[in-house]
């Protein structure tokens, strides 16, 4: 019989103590009346399907009832003075005979006729439930697949028209989430799972009503015991769900730490920090590991405990219902068992079905945000149709009286009060300090957002009466970081205005000053532009941004720090590019550079929201407000660094130096779409890796696994073993002597008890040895794997596919899935092997050839088992793949919304994203066919072979005499070894997940770092000096193979020397820095090192010899004293040592302010501190290791004036006897530098004392004097 008593069942019925909700009507608002009827033919068919089951148990009870006559008489006939007449025994002397209680014995049983009918009986039933069920999910699943594509379109075409506030308050990523995962979580409760939760519940009753027709007494019986396995399920769902989050909670401190290391690796490879890390990570490993064990062996008890219970209840049941049978004869044998199973089957159906109400709950909480999102009105609606066009614009804009808060910041006023004009045709220029409102009133401009009070217009109309499609048509504008669509530069261009021709495209490109570089790529104007923009430089993809905004031909041009990003030498084309464009439109442009705005026509100072100043450079310089100390100070510092360099090199550098040396670290939303997409190419060139491998990385548990498996070899026995039992009761009904029926029934019921108490310990067993190996397997191979990580050169780490968060998930899932092909797997597995092995031994033993009949519909039954596995998990993951290319459309056009609302192209993207959706959803209704087919051969399957075997077995039993109990015998035990089958088919695609996990950390753990960071490569010597050459050294960055940074660098300081480099960014200062580290090795060219190239020393040693203060120093989350300690990682520095150091950094003084002294704790990436205080800590930190060689690479110019002074102090204290290689943009700091180089283009072009270059008056005289680019 099939009953399913599996693992799969204990973990659903655990479910269902859960989750206890209802379905509202509201998941299928988006139904049309077709899907209605579709839903409803389907859930009558599934009511239908439920009913199979139990009819078939009827059926069951008739067929066992013949079995037990024919039997009997059989064995009376064994006397040869009885004979059969007129289907009556008679003594052959013609009397009837009597039994002991005056009966008269019926005979004549025609076995095989009978067996035929009932053969026929469950074709019928198998065929009915092969048809029924096919609808029953072909039309659920259709339905839904409707449905949920058009949720899908409403719901991203709402979300395109919400207004830009909207955006601030809800985050890409979760709205990307949203579209994907939560649409498709609201899928899963409106497809299959409705059917098959309505075919379980309908068992569940039927399975009921066949138990009280055919015996109220032993059902009312069956149903006190089930409470008790209920309890227990519950309990143990509760524990685990408790004990997985205490766990996942101690791995994720675990996971911080792998976090923080990976993040900073550069600063722990600069510090020799691995080994002391890799120790802190598996510090917070061990606490993970013991709450694993405590869950595995909750589990195993739990599991042992139902399973007991289970069989103890098999007993009682057998032995009660065998009272009914014999003594008080109220049921016979047949009935006996149709109660029995019902009963089960009852129970095990509604155990099935939570796991439904589960899928049935997340949906509607998916379904909540997604609807709050439908229902919202926008407040700015882009895609209306209302609002005035007007015929003629001038383009004078005026704001009055404007207060503005931000939506997603409600406490703080951006805009107080502001009223100003802006004329036509002229450019106007905003300025003042960052925050003073100057971007948002662009963003007013453009209606991205409505003011609080106050009203903006437009040739004297209010902006919110016209229509937004037409007036930001109107409107071009070059933004601060330009975003590029990931498509041709033609196409980029072209979403400025649709329905352009090309030679507008090249008009435009050339008026942008593009038009010369575009054409030297070898594509063209067919270029890509990659992922937003990413292989173009920053100058490129302005310019392209420029040739977009022009092609709109627009009235009014607003330019938002549209040079900021750029180094000096864009900047200046860029530049030349807007003068050009701005005449004869209104143009309002925001700059830091004041030397990019001196010509605007008017100049409006900002302060606070409001604009204070308004006139030409010359009147506001006379006035001495807002502009006059904004110019005092940007050409403060050193009277002959001309104006407009000073605080905006340092903070276009700074932004620029960010992108290209931290460009992996975050890559904003938009790429990480297709990073995902790179990164699961990457995983499918794995082999599986060899499982002897894995294990032997768990041979030290070899005790534990040996009693796992043995616990899992009992418990695959005990199925069998029950077969035996269940048949052996059915054959003890037709034993004459009532006495002998008693004892063998007594016996029988003994030997379920000791099966529940052999299972319970078994189980136990299993559930704990597995759970203490495979948890130390985990420990151990991510202490392995993150060790494997520190070991790999930096360049390993510029790869996107190893950024820290996919390295940390890394550590996290991929060791708990190879723990999966290891532990509970091989437990799995030996059980399943076991309980078929057992299985088969029996049937044979009993009935060879009715076995080979069975045989035959064993892979049909396996199959079905493997596909109900399949059904639970259900079809969810196939369809994500398919979506992969609307997520990207919705992806990028989410991450670039002000972009595309900018250029009023929230259509279009409509437009594609729903046309993308086109393939995924023909192909989910040409499956859900599929899908009913196999659901329906898989569940009418163990029909037919019920139909064939039970036949074929009547047939054996008059033929051959076989015993009929032995016919059950048989059946039943291939039937379990099949369902056994299933189960560990079932199991495979977790196991093959395991193998290429497993493979993926086999590869990180073989692979060979280019750079070995042992102590025992390399040459080591005693007085190290910090003489430094670079000869000829050529480099480029591993990740950005097409751009040579270093071209040649020849360049050497003498110990003790300080030697300066300088130059535009990009050119290469920074990257020299890096060799010397040996974070990298240059392509071609030496480092020379003390007479020893650079790849020959070892690294451990080179690196103790060097300190490093970068532009934005890493701290790590712990105190003061130990980030000062980390400085050197061979030793323990003493507090003595610690206070020295902070000294000389101009710390100790600031640290004695704080409470903690010593002990503050700075926080996360240190932000407790503020930068000045950052960066003197890792001064200190540098000092503590007694360097010969210190870098300083930028090290002030992120600070304010003052802050920057005290650490100038600092690092020129700290310089003093040591060879020293500074970098740095103000040239203030280092003309008392011995050796300056002056750097372009990844080489060196002068180098000499300050005053020598001075008196050459090349490039670098050039640059002190005028700040000009250097080119």
């Amino acid at each position: 019989i099939k009953i399913g008593n599996n693992e799969q069942d204990t973990r659903n019925i655990l479910y269902s103590h859960k989750y206890k909700c209802t379905i509202s009507h509201f998941q299928f608002r988006f139904a049309t009346w077709k899907d209605i009827v579709m839903m409803v033919v389907g859930s009558v068919c599934a009511l239908v399907h439920g009913a199979a089951s139990p009819l078939m148990l009827l059926v069951y009870g008739m067929m066992t009832n013949t079995f037990v006559d024919y039997e009997r008489e059989v064995q009376e006939l064994k006397d040869p003075n009885k004979t059969c007449n007129n289907n009556t025994i008679y003594w052959v002397n013609g009397t009837v005979y009597e039994t002991d209680e005056n009966t008269t014995l019926y005979c004549g049983v025609d076995i095989e006729a009978q067996m035929t009918l009932f053969a026929y009986y469950y074709v019928g039933i198998g065929f009915g439930v092969l048809i029924v069920s096919y609808f029953q999910i072909a039309f659920w699943v259709t339905a839904a697949a409707k449905q949920t594509q058009r949720i899908r379109k409403t719901y991203f075409r709402k979300v395109m028209r919400m207004e830009i506030g909207w955006f601030d308050c809800n985050s890409v990523g979760e709205l990307n989430t949203r579209i994907s995962d939560d649409i498709n979580k609201i899928n899963s409760a409106i497809a299959d799972q409705v059917s098959i939760f309505i075919e379980r519940i309908s068992t569940f009753i039927f399975g009921f009503m066949v138990g009280f027709i055919g015996g109220w007494k032993l059902t009312l019986v069956v149903i006190a015991v089930s409470p008790l396995i209920g309890i227990g399920a519950g309990l143990m769902a509760m524990a685990v769900a408790r004990l997985t989050g205490r766990e996942l909670k101690a791995y994720a401190k675990a996971g911080a730490v792998a976090d923080e290391v990976l993040s900073s690796i550069r600063t722990v490879a600069a510090f020799g920090g691995e080994e002391k890390e890799a120790e802190r990570y598996d510090r917070n490993l061990v606490e993970a590991q013991n709450w694993g064990v405590k869950r595995g062996t909750i589990i195993g008890v739990f599991q042992g405990y139902l399973w007991c219970i289970i069989f103890l209840c098999y007993g009682l049941a057998f032995w009660y219902g065998s009272k009914l049978v014999i003594d008080t004869k109220e049921m016979t044998a047949g009935t006996l068992i149709q109660v029995f199973f019902g009963v089960l089957m009852a129970a095990m159906n509604l155990g099935q079905a939570s796991p439904c109400l589960e899928a049935f709950a997340s949906g509607r909480a998916a379904a909540k945000s997604i609807f709050e999102t439908i229902d919202r009105e926008p407040e700015i609606d882009c895609l209306s149709e209302e609002g005035h066009k007007l015929d003629k614009v001038k383009g004078d804009i005026e704001f009055h009286n404007i207060t503005f808060y931000y939506p997603s910041r409600p406490d703080v006023k951006i805009l107080d009060n502001l009223s100003m004009q802006i004329r036509a045709g002229e450019t106007t220029a905003f300025v003042g300090p960052s925050g003073s409102g100057k971007s948002t009133t662009v963003q007013l401009i453009q209606r991205f957002y409505d003011p609080k009070e106050g009203t903006v217009t437009l040739d004297g109309h209010d902006i919110r009466t016209l229509n937004i499609q037409w007036l930001r048509s109107l409107i071009g504008i070059v933004e601060q970081e330009p975003v590029l669509f990931a498509t041709t530069i033609a196409e980029n261009i072209r979403f400025g205005r649709p329905g352009v021709t090309m030679e507008d495209i090249i008009q435009a490109a050339k008026e942008a000053n593009a038009y010369n570089f575009i054409m030297e790529l070898p594509q063209k104007f067919e270029t890509m532009v990659g992922e937003g923009g990413g292989q173009m430089s920053g100058g490129q993809k302005q310019r392209i941004a420029i040739a977009r905004a022009l092609i709109r031909n627009p009235k009014i041009l607003l330019l938002d720090m549209a040079t900021s990003a750029l180094d000096n030498e864009s900047e200046a084309v860029v530049q030349e590019a807007l003068d050009n464009v701005r005449t004869g439109r209104t143009t309002i442009s925001i700059a830091h550079r004041l030397s990019t705005i001196r010509n605007a026509d008017v100049i409006i100072g900002f302060e606070h929201g409001q604009a204070v100043e308004r006139g030409t450079h010359s009147d506001l310089l006379g006035k001495q407000g807002v502009y006059f100390t904004l110019v005092t100070l940007q050409s403060q510092g050193q009277t002959n660094t001309t104006s407009g360099r000073i605080h905006v090199v340092c903070q276009s550098s700074l932004r620029l130096r960010s992108w290209s040396q931290l460009s992996n670290d975050f890559v904003p939303d938009a790429l990480s779409g297709s990073l995902k997409i790179q990164r699961n190419d990457a995983e499918e060139h794995v082999e599986p890796a060899p499982v002897a491998r894995i294990l032997k990385y768990n041979q030290q548990e070899w005790p534990y696994m040996l009693l796992g498996s043995l616990g899992a070899a009992v418990n695959g026995s005990v199925n069998p073993v029950y077969a035996i039992l269940f048949s052996q009761i059915l054959g003890t009904f037709a034993i004459q002597d009532l006495n002998e029926q008693r004892k063998q029934i007594n016996g029988i019921c003994v030997l379920f008890c000791v099966v529940a108490v052999a299972s319970f310990i078994s189980q136990f067993l299993q559930g704990y040895s597995f759970a203490k190996s495979g948890e130390l397997l985990t420990r151990r191979l991510r202490k392995v794997g993150f060790q494997a990580m520190l070991k790999q050169e930096i360049g390993w780490f510029d790869n996107p596919i190893n950024s820290p968060g996919a390295l940390t998930t890394r550590l996290a899932t991929d060791a708990s899935m190879v723990q999966g092909a290891t532990g509970s797997q091989i437990g799995m597995i030996v059980n399943s092997v076991t309980s078929i092995g057992v299985s088969f031994i029996i049937a044979f033993y009993f009935s060879w050839k009715l076995t080979l009949v069975i045989l035959c519909f064993l892979p049909l039954i396996g199959l079905s088992g493997v596909f109900q596995a399949k059904m639970l998990t259900g079809f969810a993951n196939e369809d994500k793949k398919a979506m992969e290319e609307a997520g990207q459309v919705s992806s990028e056009a989410l991450a670039n919304i002000r972009t595309i609302a900018g250029l009023a192209k929230e259509s279009s993207f409509v437009d594609s994203y729903e046309q993308k959706l086109e393939s995924p959803y023909k192909s989910a209704k040409k499956k859900a066919n599929i899908y009913g087919l196999c659901f329906g051969f898989a569940q009418c399957v163990i029909f037919m072979a019920y139909a064939a075997s039970f036949r074929y077995g009547g047939f054996l039993v008059r033929a051959e005499g076989l015993q009929y109990m032995f016919v059950f015998r048989v059946i039943s035990a291939v039937v379990i070894s099949g369902t056994a089958l299933g189960r560990a088919s079932s199991f495979t695609p977790d196991y093959a997940k395991a193998k290429t996990a497993a493979a993926q950390f086999f590869k990180l753990l073989d692979r060979v770092p280019k750079i070995s960071i042992s102590q025992s490569d390399g040459e080591k010597w005693e007085n190290f000096r910090g003489e430094i050459h670079f000869l000829n050294c050529k480099f480029t960055y591993p990740t950005r193979p097409d751009t040579q940074v270093l071209k040649g660098l020849r360049v050497s300081v003498k110990p003790g020397q300080t030697l300066a480099f300088v130059g535009s960014s990009g050119c290469g200062k920074s990257t020299s820095v890096q060799l010397l580290e040996r974070f990298y090795d240059p392509d071609e060219g030496q480092v020379v090192i003390d007479g020893v190239p650079s790849h020959s020393v070892n690294v451990p040693f080179l690196r103790s010899q060097i300190g490093i203060v970068s532009q934005e120093p890493v701290l790590f989350d712990c105190s003061i004293a130990e980030n000062i300690q980390y400085g050197d990682n061979t030793r323990s520095v003493s507090m003595e040592e610690i206070i020295e150091a902070s000294k000389k950094a101009y710390l100790h003084d600031f640290v004695m302010t704080l409470p903690d002294k010593y002990e503050t704790q700075v926080g996360a990436q240190g932000s407790q501190l503020s930068r000045g205080q950052k960066q003197r800590i890792a001064i200190a930190r540098a000092i503590v290791r007694n360097p010969k060689i210190l870098l300083l690479d930028e090290a002030t110019s992120a600070l304010d004036t003052e802050s920057e002074k005290t650490v100038q102090t600092a690092l020129d204290e700290a310089r003093k006897g040591r060879t020293c290689i500074v970098i740095a943009h103000r040239l203030s700091t280092i003309q008392t530098a011995d050796i300056i180089a002056v750097m372009s283009h990844g080489a060196v072009i002068e180098q000499g004392t300050h005053d020598k270059l001075m008196a050459k008056r090349g490039a670098y005289y050039k640059l002190v004097t005028t700040g000009a680019p250097i080119s």
